[in-house]
């Protein structure tokens, strides 16, 4: 046997005990956490309330604030350790009153949402034909055509990387051609005739026009009748403005590691929302889910090594001023953050984790997630990174991303449809025990997670 097999098998003996080890080790608390989960309903009465009581939690709202209060309020009860809300300045939009009707080729209110970040109409509104076109290259090629109308961008949903650049970067080139508004289909993949919100990029042209998103079907139509060679002539009003920064927090709680308490492992999700729904899914599911997961641990009588933090972070959805204020709070500490696990995908099925980090570690995670497998939740991949754990990425921590069955996702995503009810009891509360199950152990294994 050469030398070169012999070492082969060593590592591929040493991988498969580790592997063991951690089965054999944290296979008994596994199965707790899932079977404590099996008729457990504080988390899920604890989304209802959020949901009920506060509404939709935009940046700079009185919602927003109300919740965190609460919030701070329950996890004090619930005995953990350092609650706090760390102050953070945020970008405050208002929505105010809009409509939108089409007048040509018959009269009728069209349901609209306007884009977060948009600039006004005057006040009488804007009264325009529209052109429709479904790219950007589209567009250029009838530049000549757009002076003076409306631009609709009737495209697909593809993926949301993809699709959102319509959203994103709309305006911008729209008015580059002397457009007076634009618009655009919503970006998700559910016909239920709803309008889907989300943020702007910044306007970078010298005319600042409103933008807007009507709902798939409402594009299609008007996309039908334009291509018929009619005339489609709309009426958009918007009050939508900005004010002044305004103070929001992120909030923090810890169960305390007991051994190891200056190293810390980060859960959570982003407190705020847009201001339509409930923001069920996006993200308050991911808030609580992460918050019941370090209480329930602390219920179990566990006593991880290092420190569960709890991190619910402001304003993911219009600024991301709260994940880089976090940073920015802690950088003296990053070097003993041994990883960041966010969910903002919505708290349907859990599937399992994406993951960045070193490929020693991400071996370790693989061998985590076969404890997840009676909850269909032990799938690996390779992209950890989500909005609120990116800066933390920046800087060499480990992070990890909560994977579920997103196939609805985008039926609800930044709608007013995003509500408590979407939320399917035993998937919220798996979404719970993965998270719950991934932390702790490692938060407790003897290895420290390599980077």
């Amino acid at each position: 046997m050469t030398l070169f097999k012999i070492l082969f098998l060593i590592i591929n003996t040493f991988i498969f005990l580790n592997a063991n080890d951690i089965r054999s080790t944290y296979e008994q608390s596994a199965i707790k956490i899932i079977n404590a989960l099996e008729n457990d309903s504080i988390g899920y009465n604890r989304l209802s309330y959020l949901c009920d009581m506060f509404g939709p939690r935009l940046s700079g709202s009185k919602n927003l604030e109300k919740s965190i209060d609460w919030v701070i309020k329950e996890m004090k009860n619930d005995g953990l350790s350092n609650v706090k809300g760390e102050r953070v300045k945020v970008p405050t939009w208002i929505r105010g009153e809009e409509s939108l009707k089409i007048l040509i080729p018959f009269k009728k209110e069209l349901s609209v949402l306007g884009v977060g970040g948009s600039v006004s109409t005057q006040k009488g509104g804007i009264r325009g034909e529209v052109v429709v076109v479904n790219s950007f290259e589209a567009l250029e090629k009838i530049k000549r055509k757009v002076r003076g109308k409306i631009v609709l961008y009737n495209v697909p949903f593809t993926n949301y990387s993809e699709t959102v650049r319509y959203r994103y970067d709309g305006p911008n080139i729209a008015a580059k051609y002397g457009a007076i508004a634009s618009l655009i289909r919503s970006v998700g993949n559910g016909l239920m005739d709803t309008p889907h919100t989300g943020t702007m990029g910044e306007y970078k042209s010298f005319k600042k026009i409103p933008h807007a998103a009507i709902t798939a079907e409402d594009a299609m139509m008007i996309d039908r009748i334009y291509k018929r060679g009619n005339r489609v002539v709309l009426n958009l009003k918007m009050e939508a403005k900005f004010v002044e920064d305004r103070w929001s927090r992120n909030v923090l709680a810890e169960l305390r590691g007991s051994t190891h308490p200056e190293e810390v492992v980060v859960l959570g999700g982003h407190i705020d929302s847009w201001d339509v729904g409930q923001g069920a899914h996006d993200d308050a599911g991911g808030c609580v889910a992460a918050w019941r997961a370090v209480t329930l641990i602390k219920e179990l009588g566990f006593k991880p090594r290092r420190t569960l933090r709890v991190v619910l972070w402001t304003n993911e959805e219009n600024g991301s001023r709260g994940s880089k204020n976090y940073r920015n709070e802690h950088f003296s500490e990053l070097e003993n953050h041994i990883v960041a696990i966010e969910s903002d995908g919505g708290v349907f099925a859990p599937q399992g984790f994406g993951f960045t980090g070193s490929k020693s570690a991400k071996k370790i995670i693989l061998d985590i997630s076969d404890l997840l497998e009676p909850i269909g939740a032990n799938i690996i991949t390779d992209w950890g990174r989500a909005a609120d754990i990116a800066p933390l990425n920046d800087e060499g921590v480990p992070v990890m991303s909560l994977n579920v069955d997103n196939s609805k996702y985008f039926w609800y995503h930044h709608t007013n449809a995003d509500t408590f009810d979407k939320v399917d009891y035993r998937e919220f509360n798996n979404c719970i025990a993965a998270m719950a199950i991934m932390a702790y152990v490692i938060a407790d294994m003897e290895e420290k997670l390599p980077r």
